[in-house]
Order: structure tokens, then sequence, then C-alpha cells
């Protein structure tokens, strides 16, 4: 029996920072109804493709299913009012104010549903001096710390690319909401919860903080790819942009399995080489004897070699590798699913592997696919009550 079954959550969410957090819930085995908005829908819908099924929305709403009701009509809130009693989790990431405009704050939902679980994520928090700031994932990076020890020691801060401002959120979101359903099994209670997305990336610059910040004394610098000779990123055979192999030699085992794997024992005896601080004063000498062997090499082939030997590595895979990783491909984490207006689409699969939890993977719904089908489920609709609510614009069927 998939964890989650019989969870029911209200997803009124856009964009990624919501969508990520009902998603893993929804891989979870929850039911995940997702409201979107006439015509468009989920903004992410659009993005980058023009359609109404990017591959960015794809991405980041399997599992769900889709309802279409116009919030911005009383009708279609007092609509969602209703359907509220059958759900355990309500959740929202709409900007500053919106949420109040649109009668589905916390104080609002509380008093049809007083034990219903309220998940918000914010930018900034609903309090501060920056509650009221419109915020995004690069600007949650910024804020968080995340920009200023990312890029080279002698250049300026630099966009990480992952958007763990977003994604990163949305699964402490969905930590927290897994929580708050367990707390009222046992006390019978709702309760309502806030994550800041500046807050929540705090928690990934935890080690980066502690790397020579003496608890918020210091700014930490930038170190771009090296965190001590021979932890660097090194060159491979090849011409790509991606051909490169990471190393990470943090013991003294590591450091002799690398200099046996690469036919380079006499590093082992070099003087400039002998102790860890030997070799961070010599990292250039050391890193021209690396990238001597691993130039010889394609980024995969050093993975297999380095890592047969013991030594902590990875080729830097760019994203049409990641579909192809054997490994990946191996443990069936690629999944090709077949979607109704993009045909066949290749898709990475759910990374929380539990034993007794198997939900199969589907792909992510069209606009308004459900809207029918879940009225009928929640409020008993007919045909001829779904027909009048479609023909006045309050909800849309597909």
């Amino acid at each position: 029996m998939p964890a989650l079954d019989g969870i029911r959550i209200l997803d009124t969410t856009q964009y990624e920072a919501g969508p990520s957090c009902t998603q893993a819930l929804a891989w979870l085995g929850a039911d995940v109804v997702k409201v979107e908005r006439p015509g468009a829908g989920d903004p992410g819908r659009g993005l980058s493709y023009g359609s109404e099924d990017a591959e960015y929305f794809i991405n980041w709403n399997s599992n769900k299913r889709s309802v279409v009701i116009d919030l911005q009509k009383p009708e279609g809130r007092v609509l969602l009012q209703r359907m509220l009693p059958h759900y355990d989790v309500f959740v929202e990431n709409y900007g500053p104010g919106a949420a109040e405009r649109l009668e589905l704050d916390y104080d609002c939902l509380k008093q049809i549903h007083p034990g219903i679980i309220y998940a918000s994520v914010k930018g900034f928090g609903s309090t501060g001096p920056y509650s009221n700031f419109k915020c995004y994932d690069m600007i949650a990076q910024a804020a968080s710390g995340a920009l200023s020890v990312t890029g080279m020691p002698d250049g300026p801060p630099v966009r990480p690319g992952t958007t763990t401002g977003d994604s990163g959120t949305g699964v402490q979101l969905a930590l927290a909401i897994t929580a708050a359903y367990i707390q009222r099994q046992r006390t019978g209670q709702g309760q309502r919860i806030e994550l800041s997305m500046q807050e929540a990336m705090t928690y990934y610059m935890r080690t980066a903080i502690s790397l020579g910040s003496n608890f918020g004394e210091n700014a930490v610098p930038r170190s771009g790819n090296s965190l001590g000779a021979p932890t660097n990123l090194y060159p491979c055979r090849g011409d790509g942009p991606n051909d490169y192999v990471y190393l990470m030699v943090v013991t003294s085992r590591n450091w002799e399995a690398l200099c046996e794997a690469i036919g380079r024992s006499d590093l082992l005896e070099d003087p400039r080489f002998e102790t860890g601080v030997a070799r961070i004063a010599n990292a250039e000498a050391l890193f021209d004897a690396i990238a001597g062997w691993t130039r010889e090499h394609t980024k995969h082939e050093a993975m297999r070699q380095l890592g047969d030997a013991g030594v902590p590595c990875g080729a830097v895979n760019d994203t049409r590798d990641l579909y192809r990783d054997p490994q990946l491909v191996a443990r069936d984490f690629i999944h090709t699913l077949e979607h109704r207006e993009r045909g066949s689409i290749r898709i990475l699969g759910n990374p929380m592997r539990m034993s007794e939890s198997e939900v199969e993977l589907e792909p992510a719904p069209l606009l308004g696919e459900h809207t029918a089908e879940v009225l009928t489920q929640d409020l008993g609709l007919g045909q001829a009550e779904i027909r009048a609510l479609e023909k006045d614009g309050t909800i849309h069927c597909r």
C-alpha cells in the first residue's frame, strides 16, 4: 500500500516551490488535486514551450489530478470552500496578500474546516520587513547566501544551476505536512505551516557557513571548484563543455588509491605532496600531474577506473547524459510515459525508494482533465450541474 494512501491534498500552487512539494507527496501515494485557473492554468504549463504542456510543467506535476476553477469569481471560491472538508491539506504559494484577497487564507478556511492542515510557501515569510517582497528561486538563493559562495575566487558571485530555492523549499514543506498529519492523528488538531524560501535555503548553506564563518563573524569566500588539493575538477578527453571529472580526495586512503589508479605511485614519495598541507602548497603542480592522466580518458572512462580503484569521483553529466547514465538506467530511474499531448516522453523518477510503498509514475495531467471527476467525487454533482458551472465560466472540463 502506498505510504500516504488516503491523504487528500488540495493544491493551489504554481510554478515550482509548491508543485515540487505536492508532487513529492503524490509520489508517496497522496491524492493531489491541483486547482488551476481557466485559460492557461498553472503559468508553468506554458514555460519555454508555448502551450499547456511544457516540459517544465510535466516534470513538476506527475501523479496529480487537474481541476479548473475560476477563483477570481465568488462562485468559484464558494465551490472550492465546499470541496475543502473533503481534504486533509490545503497548499498555497500565492504572492503577498493574494490568499487574503481571495478569502483563502488560514483564518477563513479554518472556519470551514477546523482540522485542515494549511501549508504556505512565502518568499520571505508573512512577517518581517521583507514580508511584502516578491520572491523567486534565485532571489531566495541570493538572500540566503548561496550566490556568495558560488563562483571563482577572483570573480563575481554566480547563479547556481539548480533551483533549490524553489524545490528545496518544497521538499521541506512536504516533510512538514507529513509531520503535521501524524500530529493530527494524535491530537485531532489541524495547524498552519509556513516556509520562508529564504530561511529554507539557509538549510543548504550550513556546510558552507561552517567553513570559515566563525558563527557569522566572517564572510566565507568563494573557492571555485577546489576544496583543497587534490580535490578539484579535472579536464578529460574530448572537446565538449562538460568533458570533466570531479575528484574528491579527503582521506589518506583516497590519496593512495588515486596515485595507484593513475600510475603515479611516485607522487606518494614526492616531498611536495607528502602531507595535506604540502599538497595544498603545491596545488598547481599536483593538478598538472593528475590532469595528465585524466586528459587521456573520457570523463566516463575516468569515473569507472577511478571509482573501481576506490577514488570518490563523478563524471560531469550534462542533461543529455542523465537520460543515458548506466547507473540511473540500471536502477529503472528513467521512465518512459505516454502523455496525451506530447506523446512518448522520458522523465526522471521518484528518488524516494520505500520497500513497502510503491506508486506507479503517471504523467502530468492535462488542464482540467479531472474537473468533472473530482466535483462528482467530492460534491456529488451531476452532469447537468457540471455543465451549468462550465457554461457560466466557474469551471472548465477537459
